[in-house]
């Protein structure tokens, strides 16, 4: 029996087909003969314990510059849906976090199940969570204070500073020992990114690649190694990074099995996680990417892997 499945993202008139993953998990659904709607987080309505969002009913092809066909805007109680995937883009912001508000009181009055769950996206940003687990990663530090991260520049001579709510590769910065930048680089981070900054060594394995890892129900599923551009330190698909196929060595496995009972208990479905040489630096939860690159190098099919997990999971609920 097919699902009624919603799903909070962007304006999909608008998306990248060719890479997005939330696309690839629409296809699956429809091909799995699911009803499909979305809507975008700024039409979502809570009033008097009820959340509403205006959703379109949608039809998708996989046809470029003619992937969807979307039905007439209707406001619809979001508890109506068997399903909501949130699949909504970073920045993670106030307005995103008002949304997962939203999503909980959705998932505690009624049958519909969100993925991933709302209270733990919530509460596990991707360059936070990963805090739990220090002997996964390489040296790190959060802060905005420049005393730390003179005295964190100062151990580790090599280092790299990013916006900790960043995504898509935007603020990352390399300083070497000796760069005169970082005064300037804080003063500018202060004015663009008003939150407190990831600090971490360089890892040079980064030339040989950022291994992205799709995780299901906290195990690993599949996995790309995403190379940066020459001259470029970034390894994001957005901005020049390219996917090669590659495969889990010992190390990664014991990263997937460290983090798995975590990902599991806290209901977070689908994961992508970023592992760099021996470490990993971050455990993607808001809108994880990777799915048609996978599929491209052969990989398989982690959005059918997914729908698997949430109909079953679905089908113990009821």
């Amino acid at each position: 029996m097919g699902l009624s499945v919603a799903v909070q993202m962007d304006p999909i008139q608008s998306i990248n087909i060719a890479g997005d993953s939330t696309f690839a998990m629409l296809l699956e659904a429809q091909a799995r003969g699911h009803t499909l709607s979305v809507y975008t987080p700024q039409t979502m309505a809570f009033q008097a314990g009820h959340v509403t969002a205006s959703v379109h009913s949608a039809q998708v092809r996989d046809v470029v510059g003619d992937h969807v066909t979307l039905g007439d805007q209707v406001r619809r109680e979001l508890t109506e849906f068997d399903v909501i995937l949130l699949r909504q883009d970073p920045p993670f912001d106030m307005a995103y976090i008002t949304s997962t508000h939203m999503l909980e009181t959705v998932q505690t009055t009624g049958p519909t199940l969100v993925v991933n769950d709302p209270t733990a996206v919530r509460n596990a940003p991707e360059k936070i969570l990963v805090m739990r687990f220090p002997d996964l990663m390489p040296p790190t530090l959060i802060t905005e204070d420049k005393a730390a991260i003179e005295a964190f520049w100062a151990e580790h001579g090599d280092i790299v500073i990013k916006p900790l709510y960043g995504h898509g590769g935007k603020g990352v910065v390399r300083l070497r020992e000796g760069d005169q930048n970082l005064g300037s680089l804080l003063g500018l981070f202060g004015d663009l990114f008003p939150e407190p900054w990831v600090v971490q060594t360089f890892l040079p394995e980064i030339a040989q690649g950022d291994k992205r890892i799709l995780l299901v129900q906290g195990e690993p599923f599949g996995l790309i190694n995403r190379v940066p551009a020459q001259g470029d330190l970034r390894s994001n698909m957005v901005v020049g990074g390219r996917a090669e196929a590659t495969e889990l060595t010992d190390r990664d496995r014991e990263i997937c099995a460290a983090i798995g009972p975590t990902l599991r208990e806290m209901g977070l479905l689908f994961v992508g996680i970023d592992v760099i040489g021996r470490f990993i630096t971050e455990i993607n939860v808001t809108s994880p990417t990777g799915i048609r690159a996978l599929a491209n190098l052969g990989g398989g099919n982690a959005a059918a892997a997914m729908w698997d997990a949430i109909e079953e999971k679905h089908r113990l609920a009821r």
